[in-house]
Formats: structure tokens, sequence, C-alpha cells
């Protein structure tokens, strides 16, 4: 065994307490703010369609790509402040921040949106670092980071406007707004500084409401931090037929483009009937760990990924 491969086995050892600090600091974190820790399936019957994610199958089921819609059940339900830490799996996604199977924490206030949980992320990541002792000013791959709130947020109509030239608001084009996003807009963002982008184009809503007086954007919001999608936020969509409308548009669009048949989630369209207003926030735990143990790949902050397994 050579010197590389010895120190690359010392990084990970580091590297992997600091995660086991990070989780339990993400639960003290919730603890404090009065949320319920919650489980729910990994192994299921019907997930949300969503174009650009492909499912793993197990059997004739799915493992979980989100606990999204489990979680607004038990919101339904009326739970109010709900938190979970949990491996989810998409297919196909491997790479430099990727693995087919990864960690997400999700969380979702009741009578709250879109702006709330972007602040519960800055907070959320102030007692992090606060707990591991980083402070507010952290170092990650040879750059310093202010992660002082309030974070900067710009939104999407100006950050393409800027960056990228052509406004998507106006008319989306699917494919040059994914690629504008990662290839000009993302390195534009200011390393040494947080980035929420708000305000994305309706048609790309996905489960988040249109915004009251606009229905030409979506309270949608990503945060980046050191050129890393970190989380994803939505004020909740609560409307069952508008969403049942959505649904069956993307089921679609994967029929006619990937030949995959899917099915409604009709358990979560009648539960959304006693939906509340709610925001909700995906946030990557794998990458939240890179950003915080300066690691350059997510090999580097999980014990088995891609071949190792």
């Amino acid at each position: 065994m050579g010197i590389d491969e010895n120190k690359r086995i010392d990084i990970l050892k580091s590297n992997l307490k600091r995660r086991a600090e990070i989780y339990q600091g993400i639960r003290n974190f919730f603890k404090e703010q009065d949320f319920l820790e919650v489980e729910t399936p990994v192994r299921v019957p019907v997930i949300a369609p969503e174009l650009y994610i492909t499912p793993i199958t197990s059997e004739d089921w799915y493992l979980n790509t989100s606990p999204e819609l489990h979680m607004k059940r038990l919101l339904a339900a009326g739970y109010k402040k709900l938190f979970q830490i949990c491996h989810c799996f998409r297919k196909g996604e491997r790479g430099r921040w990727h693995n087919p199977e990864f960690i997400l924490l999700e969380w979702y206030r009741a009578g709250a949106g879109y702006l709330h949980v972007i602040e519960d992320t800055e907070d959320l990541i102030s007692s992090l670092t606060r707990q591991l002792g980083l402070g507010s000013r952290i170092k990650y791959q040879g750059k310093y980071i202010d992660l002082a709130k309030p974070w900067p947020r710009i939104t999407v109509r100006d950050a393409f406007r800027n960056h990228a030239g052509w406004d998507p608001i106006v008319v989306l084009d699917s494919l040059r707004f994914d690629t504008d996003l990662c290839e000009k807009v993302i390195p534009a963002f200011k390393s040494d500084r947080p980035t929420v982008i708000l305000d994305y184009p309706a048609p790309v809503a996905s489960l988040a409401r249109l915004k009251p007086g606009d229905s030409q954007v979506a309270e949608r919001a990503e945060v980046f931090i050191g050129g890393l999608e970190i989380a994803n936020a939505y004020s909740e969509l609560i409307d069952p037929i508008e969403q049942e409308e959505r649904f069956r548009l993307e089921i679609e669009h994967i029929e006619r483009e990937h030949g995959r048949k899917m099915t409604l989630p009709d358990k979560f369209l009648e539960a959304m009937k006693s939906m509340p207003e709610c925001g909700g926030i995906a946030l990557g735990v794998d990458r939240l760990v890179m950003l915080l143990c300066d690691a350059d790949s997510i090999d580097e902050v999980m014990p088995f990924t891609g071949d190792t397994v």
C-alpha cells in the first residue's frame, strides 16, 4: 500500500469523525427548534414523477428518491415541524459531487414559506460551524467563505440577465436553462459568500407554488456555497388539482422521452386536501460534509462509493 493510499485513509478517517459530529449537530439544532425527527419508508410503491430524476427499482417498487411525499402526508395529518436525515437513491448519478445512494436532510414547517426555510438554512449552518469550532469564516478549496447571515440573494431573472444574457422567465428553453445555469450563472457567483437564487420559472416549479401576483415564477430557491449546490427550497404547493395536473404532464414527458411508465401518487394527492401552507427544503448532507471538511470529492466523505461498495 503506497503513501497516497495511506494519506487517503487518514483523510477519510478524519472526515468520517467530522461527519458524525455534523449529524449530531444537525439533531441538536432541530431539537432546539422544537422539530420532530421522523423516519419514512425507503422502499415505496410510487414516487413523485420528475423528468430528470431516474429512480432505482426494487422489484415492482422504487427506492425512494426523496422522503418529500411521505413527510407532507405527515404535515397533512397535523404535524407542524418535521425533519429527517435519510438515504435516497437516484440512478446514474455518479461523479465528483454525486453518488447513486446519498443522504438528504429534509425539513418542513407549517405556516411558513421558502424564505423561512432559507433562514433556517442560514441558522443551521451557523450553528454547525459554531458547534465544530470553525467560526463564521471557513476555508474551502483554497478560498475563504464568509457564512455570516443574511446571505446574498438574487432572482433567477436577474442572474440570467446578468450572466447569461437572456431572461428565462419570458421564454423558457429548458435545455439552455440547465446548461447556462451550470456553465455561466453558478460560476459567476462570488466565491467568498453563499448565494441564494430565488424565483424559478413556473415551468420548473416542480412541487412549489406559483408566486402570488406573478404566475410566471415559482417560489423556489436554491443555495450555493463554494460552487456546491447545497439545498433546494419551496413554498409548497397545496392545491391537489394543480399538483395532479403537473404530475400528469410530467408523466407524459417521462413516457415520451424515456419510455418509462409511472403512476400518480394518489395517497399523497388525497392527503394534500388537508395540507397546510408550508415551506420545505432538501439539503444534500454529503455536500455539506464536503464543505465543512474542505473535501474536493464526495469520495472523501463517504466510506463506500461507486465501485468500492
